[in-house]
């Protein structure tokens, strides 16, 4: 819904109501499909489910979902035989098709696009998710999402928990963990009495920060471990003082499955510690025989329970600074396009899923009538707590701004660095309004770096059923003149 500088050397850019995703990409699933753009070989060899799908979308046709997501109907089908033509398309998407309760049917969509066209599986096609932070995909890899061991292997499948006890020499729970939202709302409920943050800022960056920042105070212990006080960091019962990129060496893994070595360039300063020496001197100390020696140690540990890096051993990471996995060979490039050959599931297939349409859980009425959404400023990166700290981008954003379309703008009267206030059902904040042309009447958009006007006092904690992930980019809302 929202432009970007992008938008001016695109050859289309489809400006359609906020929250109607899926029925944009179903009505271009329905053309693609039933104008016969299909990819019918590809389909047959690598997919299934496909009967399916064309059933589900015959009746989303663009006359039909043009009303609902605001897009005319030959704007979608030019669109649509744009993708559906193109001999190498890609798909690449942010936060803003992820963080909504419908986020995995969006994915689903665009998932369906790419399949149905035979887009994936050769150079110049694929789906690519642009990770909010830089080791997203990393993390992800070994392991660092609630529901699953290293490589992605689902907890609830009892071999994967048999495996790892053995090779961890230790019992492990065999039940999914709770997520970031879900985490909250257990402390919330008393649930749980401690928590450790490592890097991250909770304060700042959970919707509903309100509720997250009561429940945060109703921790028996908050440790944080972090390279900077955050607003996090200031409700804390312990700081425990970490390394910046710079001061450490390790590896980080890009969305394009690229691990990189990163070399430590500086010692941190004062007595701030490398992360895996803090995390391992709290294991020592409550009895666990954790003994490494440095992040090379770490790592091939890693490695020899993941078969995405088994060929890419610390040493060759050291000798060539980046490699691509997965590498056929220790001495073998990394294959830089995959699914050529088939997927990894039972059948080699990949499963085309039907997307309903699903309403925000929250949306305008009188009283709340516009449409809230959150992102970062080019200048100033997630919760602000490093970027703020830089002079330069200081000087350039120092103050937070919600942003209006120039209608908007003129029906409420507003004049620019006005000072508003923006309301929802859970907070209100004190900020002045710009004026934006990349933004469509009847949507603000504020930023979540400020923490003068924490974006995050206003967002809602409704979850996706299936991927967990918080309805951040879409709530209703409301804004007023303050009064002399």
């Amino acid at each position: 819904p929202r432009e970007q500088d992008l938008s001016k050397i695109a050859a289309k850019h489809l400006k359609f109501k906020p929250g109607k995703d899926v029925a944009l990409l179903n009505a271009m699933l329905n053309v693609i499909v039933y104008e016969g753009l299909v990819d019918r070989q590809y389909i047959e060899k690598n997919t299934e489910g496909y009967l399916d799908l064309k059933k589900h979308v015959k009746d989303f046709t663009p006359e039909e979902m043009s009303p609902i997501c605001g897009i005319e109907p030959d704007e979608i089908r030019e669109t649509a035989r744009l993708f559906g033509n193109a001999k190498a398309a890609m798909i690449f998407w942010g936060m803003g098709i992820s963080q909504h309760i419908h986020g995995t049917d969006n994915s689903r969509c665009l998932i369906s696009l790419a399949l149905t066209t035979g887009n994936v599986g050769r150079s110049g096609t694929g789906l690519h998710p642009l990770r909010g932070q830089n080791n997203v995909q990393g993390a992800s890899d070994v392991g660092l999402i609630p529901m699953v061991f290293p490589d992605y292997q689902p907890i609830s499948i009892p071999e994967n928990v048999k495996f790892f006890e053995n090779y961890w020499n230790t019992k492990l729970d065999p039940n999914p963990g709770l997520t970031v939202v879900e985490i909250m709302e257990a402390i919330y409920n008393k649930e749980i009495r401690g928590l450790y943050v490592m890097g991250e800022n909770p304060a700042m960056s959970d919707p509903n920060a309100n509720h997250a920042r009561e429940a945060l105070a109703r921790l028996d212990t908050l440790i944080v471990q972090d390279i900077f006080l955050t607003e996090t960091a200031y409700l804390a019962d312990i700081v425990l003082p970490a390394s910046a990129f710079p001061e450490k060496t390790g590896t980080f893994t890009n969305t394009d499955r690229r691990v990189q070595m990163g070399r430590k360039a500086v010692n941190p300063p004062g007595d701030a510690k490398q992360d895996w020496w803090i995390i391992q001197e709290l294991a020592k100390r409550i009895g666990l025989d954790w003994n490494y020696n440095g992040p090379d140690e770490i790592y091939d540990e890693l490695r020899n329970c993941m078969d995405s890096i088994k060929n890419i051993s610390w040493e060759r990471l050291v000798r060539e600074d980046a490699v691509t996995y997965p590498c056929d060979g220790d001495d073998m490039p990394g294959n830089e396009v995959i699914f050529g050959e088939g997927f990894p599931t039972k059948n080699k297939k990949g499963k085309l899923v039907p997307a309903k349409l699903i309403s925000p859980d929250e949306v305008p009425d009188k009283n709340y009538p516009l449409v809230l959404t959150t992102g970062r400023l080019l200048e100033h990166w997630h919760t602000g707590s490093m970027t703020m700290r830089s002079n330069i981008l200081n000087s350039i954003e120092p103050e937070p701004y919600v942003h209006l379309s120039r209608g908007d703008m003129k029906s409420y009267n507003f004049e620019q660095n006005e000072l508003v206030s923006l309301k929802t059902r859970r907070g209100k904040v004190k900020v002045k309004v710009r004026f934006d042309k990349m933004i469509p009447d009847g949507m603000v958009f504020l930023p979540f770096c400020f923490e003068n006007a924490p974006a995050n006092l206003l967002t809602n904690q409704a979850l996706d059923p299936d991927g967990k992930i918080p309805e951040l980019k879409y709530c209703a809302a409301k804004i007023e003149k303050i009064s002399a």
